[in-house]
């Protein structure tokens, strides 16, 4: 019977490599078409390889908790003749590797020539390890010379790294050998390993720091929301109803959501909206699409699901791609203000925080009366727009909320 490899399959748009969390094969093992070979983890979800066709595992190379890139070789597969030719390979010369095969059918991933040795190729992706708290008058890393840069690269290090450094060398900068006693410092401490979901988190942060953020709040009497969702059947949730105001504020000015890009405003195209959802060692952001055009009740269902997805870390690829601004409801974990960080594609990041009892002035009785209040924050790009057209967008979300059946 001939041999065909199963390759580490493209998994997203911008999925360069995956981790393998659990081999769920033997070699020996008849697997039918269609049967999880792999579960492997990305940046952005946990997924499965699948088998292209019925077949005999022959090897089995991946091993857990190793990272591998796409078109890595992480089996070998016995298949019949008629279903090695249905893939693309010819009839029936057998292969342990990728490199003695011709070219391969879409449903295999990845095409290669016979030019190509990709046997055994499993490059590991190591982790990013962050520096230690900056000495007292050290003002860190600014110039990296060429060899430094080098020596960076090949630790999969970037500039931020080397921010608890006090450099030596002429003008505060980081010589390679402070570099080196940093790393043999490094060994005194308790080290762990940081999952992907973890770099890539500190990847978009680090992006979205170079950026001018800054943040505004106001509070919001929440007592209208709350008594329209007990009305509500299914409820939504407290952060459902701020993605529905803000989707329905930035429909009104899309330029407050738009991205600065030379000396021009690119207006998005969409009203969709992403929300942070919390998982093991990082935040999903699923996104809801064109909320401005769909009723709150109809976005109940469809938010449901895409939570439950991102805790089980299987959104589908197409959730995956970004959204305009991002709703955050750090509110459920007892918070009262935040500053949080836009995402790197994005200018804007809503935050509800917690709802507690306070005594509010009513005119109309001219006392206090008690109200349910929580404090809405808005961080966003200050060179897309200023505190005023932040703060007018703030007060619209607050309106909305405020007067729900207009959602």
């Amino acid at each position: 019977m001939p041999a065909i490899p199963i390759l580490m399959p493209q998994l997203g748009e911008s999925i360069a490599e995956a981790t393998i969390v659990r081999v769920l094969v033997e070699p020996g093992v008849e697997v039918s078409a269609g049967a999880d070979l792999f579960e492997v983890e990305t940046n952005k979800a946990t997924m499965s390889v699948a088998s292209p066709c019925a077949g005999r595992i022959e090897q089995v190379f991946a091993e857990v908790n190793t990272s591998y890139a796409v078109g890595s070789e992480l089996a070998v597969f016995e298949v019949s003749d008629e279903d090695a030719a249905a893939l693309g390979f010819g009839g029936g010369a057998p292969s342990n590797s990728a490199a003695a095969t011709g070219a391969v059918a879409d449903s295999v991933h990845f095409q290669f020539s016979d030019d190509d040795n990709i046997t055994g190729y499993a490059p590991k992706v190591e982790p990013v390890v962050g520096g230690l708290p900056v000495p007292a008058g050290a003002t860190g890393a600014s110039y990296i010379s060429p060899r430094m840069r080098a020596r960076m690269t090949e630790l999969g290090l970037n500039a931020s790294d080397l921010a608890g450094i006090a450099g030596t060398g002429a003008g505060g900068r980081v010589t390679v050998e402070d570099f080196e006693n940093f790393l043999r410092g490094l060994e005194q401490h308790k080290l762990t390993p940081a999952s992907p979901m973890r770099i890539a988190v500190a990847d978009s942060m680090r992006r979205s720091w170079t950026r001018p953020l800054a943040t505004v709040g106001s509070p919001v009497v929440l007592d209208a929301m709350l008594n329209h969702r007990r009305r509500t059947d299914p409820k939504p949730g407290p952060a459902l109803y701020a993605i529905r105001a803000l989707a329905i504020a930035l429909a009104e000015n899309t330029a407050v959501a738009g991205r600065l890009i030379g000396n021009r405003i690119v207006h998005p195209r969409a009203i969709d909206i992403g929300f942070a959802v919390e998982v093991d060692d990082g935040v999903f952001v699923p996104v809801l699409r064109e909320v401005d055009k769909a009723p709150l009740h109809s976005l109940v269902p469809t938010y449901q699901r895409l939570v439950e997805q991102a805790r089980a870390r299987r959104l589908p690829n197409d959730i995956n791609r970004p959204g305009i601004a991002t709703v955050t409801n750090f509110g459920s974990f007892g918070i009262v203000w935040a500053t949080p960080i836009p995402l790197p594609e994005q200018n804007l990041i809503l935050g509800l925080g917690a709802g507690s009892k306070v005594p509010r002035w009513d005119e109309a009785t001219a006392q206090f009366l008690p109200a349910t209040e929580a404090e809405l924050t808005l961080s966003f790009d200050h060179r897309v727009c200023d505190g005023g057209a932040a703060g007018r967008l703030l007060a619209r979300v607050a309106e909305l909320l405020q007067n729900p059946e207009l959602l």
